[in-house]
């Protein structure tokens, strides 16, 4: 329910507003505050991730680990200034990709729509690798996306009723499998 929230939240805001939400997407992939706040928040999440794992292989290694991710993380945020946000919002895509499709494999027999939790999940996962390999193509859909209001009231619309779907699937379906 609260990825349908997500989902839809800047989209009322598009509905609501389509210049000031162009206007606020086209400067977003070169917004380094809020890259370094996404960066960090996505080293901070792959860190807890990290955590949580028992790797015996690497038991040894786990604090050099940290420090290490740690510092990478850090230092993406210092050195790499360029598309930061984006980048930011890469790591998130795949964190979240992550939690999905583990919170979803023990419900797999339970219910066939956990498949389509499922199915975003890896969308979402090909989206972050996607954008962190070539993150200037964000900036471009975005200014393809927000040529015109009609694009964008198009697209709002739409990611609007993929937040219902996903909403009303956590509220109906995944309510009951736990």
């Amino acid at each position: 329910m609260a990825l349908g929230a997500v989902i839809a939240a800047p989209q009322l805001y598009a509905m609501a507003s389509p210049r000031g939400y162009a206007d606020w997407m086209k400067k977003f992939p070169r917004n380094i505050p809020l890259g370094v706040f996404l960066v960090l928040a996505g080293t901070a999440w792959f860190l807890y991730n990290l955590s949580l794992e028992s790797i015996a292989d690497f038991a040894a290694f786990k604090s050099y680990m940290y420090v290490g991710f740690a510092a990478i993380g850090l230092g993406t945020c210092i050195f790499v200034h360029d598309f930061l946000a984006v980048r930011g919002l890469a790591v998130l895509l795949l964190l979240l990709a992550r939690l999905m499709v583990d919170t979803g494999r023990p419900h797999l027999g339970d219910s066939s729509w956990v498949l389509v939790n499922q199915g975003l999940a890896y969308v979402l996962a090909v989206a972050g690798m996607w954008l962190t390999i070539s993150p200037w193509r964000l900036r471009d859909w975005i200014a393809w996306s927000t040529a015109s209001e009609q694009r964008i009231r198009t697209g709002s619309v739409t990611n609007l009723m993929i937040a219902l779907f996903v909403f009303l699937l956590g509220a109906v379906v995944f309510k009951k499998l736990h």
